[in-house]
C-alpha cells in the first residue's frame, strides 16, 4: 500500500474520532441546559473521555504489537461506533459520563495506533511530513467538531450532533474494514514479552524525555478548552456557536502548520521549531487571560495551534524511533503521557478558574508551555539512542 492510500484510510477514522471528541466542547452549556446540570460538571465530559483514552494505552500498544494494529484498529472503531450511536439517546448526565467513557477507551485504539503504522511504513526521512499530511485529517476533524458542532448545536441540539458523529464513524469503520482486508494477521500476545518492551523503552532517557513534554504540554494547553464556552457566555462574548468559532481557531493553526512544517524543517530545524511552539502557545494564553470577545480568543487559538502542532509533531516522529521493534507501545506510552495531561489539565484549570481567576490561570500556563518550548530545544539537539531489540 502506498504512503498515500495509507494516510487516507487512516485519515478517516482520524478525522472522525476527532470530530467526536471535540464536538462535546463547544456544546458544554447547551447539554447543561437540557440535563439541568451545572455546566462545569458537564465539562468534565471532556475528562471522562480523555482518561480512558490515556489510560487504554499501556494495554493496547503492546497488543498492537502483537496481535496486528489494523485488527486492533477494526475492533476499536467498532466499540467506539456503538458508544457514539447510543449517546443520543442518553436520559441523563450519569448515562452520558458513562458513554463517553467508554468511548475514550475504543478512540484509543485509532490514533496512536494509526501512528505507529506510519511509523512502519514510512522511511525516517519522510516520516514528520507524512504524519503532518495525517494530522490535517485529525486538524480538519477538531475544526469540524469544535466549529460545526457548536452551531449545530443550536439548530438540531446536541443529541442531533451525536447523530452525526455515529454517521462518521460508520462511514470510518468500513473505510478501514475494507482498506485492510488483506493486512497480515499477528501473533500472540505474550506478557511476559510486554513488559521486556516496555522495561526497554523507559530504559531510554529519551523516550522519557518525550513521555515527560507531552505531558506538561497537554497539561498547560488543553485546560482552558472546556471552559471557553462557558467563559464567553460569562462574559456576553458569545453562545455556543461563537465558542464553537473561536476553538476552532485552534485547528485552523494545525492547518497553517501543515502548510509550514516541509519549510520550516528545511529552515529552522527540530530545535527551532519547539522552542517557537512554546513561543505561540505562551502568547495565545496570555491573550485568552485579556479576552473576552470571540473574535480575540479565536485569534488566540490559532496561535496556540500553530504553537502546540509545532510541539506536538516533532514530539510525535521523535517517538516513533525510540524502539522501532515495539513501536505501537512506544507510541501508546506517549499517548497515555499526552492524555494524562489532557485530563488533569482540565482540573488544574477549573481549580485555578475558581481560586485565582483566568488571568493568573492562563498566564501560569503560559509560563509551563514556554519552558517545555525551551527545554524541548535543547534536549532534542542531541542525538537519538534507540533501545535494543527483544
Amino acid at each position: 500500500m502506498s504512503p498515500r492510500n495509507l494516510i487516507l484510510i487512516l485519515g478517516t477514522s482520524g478525522f472522525a474520532g476527532t470530530f467526536s471528541s471535540r464536538a462535546v466542547e463547544p456544546m458544554v452549556g447547551v447539554i447543561a441546559r437540557d440535563l439541568q446540570t451545572d455546566p462545569q460538571t458537564i465539562a468534565l465530559l471532556s475528562a471522562a473521555f480523555t482518561l480512558p483514552y490515556a489510560f487504554i494505552q499501556p494495554i493496547l500498544g503492546p497488543i498492537g504489537d502483537a496481535l496486528g494494529k489494523e485488527r486492533v484498529m477494526k475492533v476499536a472503531l467498532s466499540i467506539l461506533f456503538v458508544a457514539l450511536a447510543c449517546s443520543f439517546l442518553a436520559p441523563d448526565a450519569q448515562t452520558l459520563f458513562g458513554l463517553r467513557i467508554l468511548a475514550g477507551a475504543a478512540a484509543g485504539g485509532a490514533v496512536p495506533l494509526s501512528i505507529a503504522l506510519i511509523g512502519d511504513r514510512v522511511e525516517v526521512a519522510q516520516r514528520q511530513v507524512a504524519l503532518s499530511r495525517y494530522l490535517v485529517a485529525i486538524i480538519v476533524g477538531q475544526l469540524a467538531g469544535s466549529s460545526l458542532a457548536g452551531l449545530l448545536a443550536e439548530m438540531i441540539g446536541w443529541r442531533g450532533v451525536f447523530v452525526l458523529s455515529t454517521a462518521m464513524m460508520a462511514c470510518a469503520l468500513a473505510a478501514t474494514v475494507i482498506g485492510f482486508r488483506g493486512a497480515k494477521a499477528g501473533g500472540k500476545f505474550d506478557l511476559r514479552s510486554a513488559a521486556l518492551r516496555y522495561r526497554d523503552i523507559l530504559s531510554n532517557p529519551r523516550a522519557l524525555a518525550l513521555f515527560s513534554f507531552v505531558f506538561v504540554e497537554a497539561i498547560a494547553i488543553f485546560g482552558i478548552f472546556p471552559y471557553i464556552a462557558p467563559l464567553l457566555e460569562e462574559r456576553g462574548g458569545g453562545g455556543a456557536a461563537q465558542a464553537g468559532f473561536a476553538i476552532g481557531g485552534f485547528a485552523i493553526g494545525g492547518l497553517v502548520y501543515s502548510v509550514l512544517v516541509g519549510w520550516m524543517l528545511r529552515r529552522l530545524g527540530i530545535a527551532r521549531i519547539v522552542a517557537g511552539g512554546g513561543m505561540f502557545a505562551a502568547a495565545a494564553l496570555v491573550v485568552i487571560g485579556f479576552g473576552g470577545d470571540w473574535r480575540v480568543d479565536a485569534a488566540a487559538m490559532l496561535a496556540m495551534g500553530l504553537g502546540f502542532y509545532m510541539l506536538h509533531n516533532t514530539f510525535q516522529a521523535q517517538v516513533t524511533e525510540v524502539a522501532p521493534h515495539a513501536r505501537a507501545s512506544a507510541v501508546a506510552l506517549h499517548a497515555f503521557s499526552f492524555f494524562v495531561g489532557q485530563a488533569l489539565g482540565v482540573v488544574i484549570m477549573g481549580l485555578g478558574l475558581r481560586n485565582v481567576g483566568l488571568m493568573a490561570s492562563t498566564a501560569t500556563a503560559a509560563l509551563v508551555i514556554l519552558g517545555v518550548g525551551l527545554t524541548a530545544s535543547m534536549v532534542l539537539r542531541r542525538p537519538a539512542a534507540q533501545v535494543r531489540g527483544r
